[in-house]
């Protein structure tokens, strides 16, 4: 379980967004992220399945991660406090 603020991307062209400690929220990563991946605390995605691209790189990097939300990029905004408990599949906003 991980807490940490959300950062939203719509496009893989935003990942310079994306700071240490961040969450990434998106609809489904590719090899353009992988940047990404030693900077975050977690992974939300929209769509996904335990072989997809996040999910593969979420074990790599031992980063708790819930794929296949469908909703991840509409119901959390960027900014949001959030908390990503992968062992229940279970996200959080805790604050707006």
């Amino acid at each position: 379980m991980v807490r940490g603020r959300a950062r939203v991307l719509l496009t893989s062209r935003d990942i310079g967004r994306v700071e240490r400690g961040d969450i990434l929220v998106c609809n489904l990563t590719n090899p353009d992220y992988n940047p990404v991946f030693e900077r975050t605390v977690g992974i939300v995605t929209d769509e996904g399945g335990v072989l997809c691209h996040s999910a593969i790189m979420a074990r790599e990097f031992k980063i708790p991660c819930v794929i296949g939300t469908k909703i991840a990029t509409k119901a959390i905004h960027d900014g949001d406090q959030v908390e990503v408990d992968a062992n229940s599949g279970v996200v959080r906003v805790l604050e707006r």
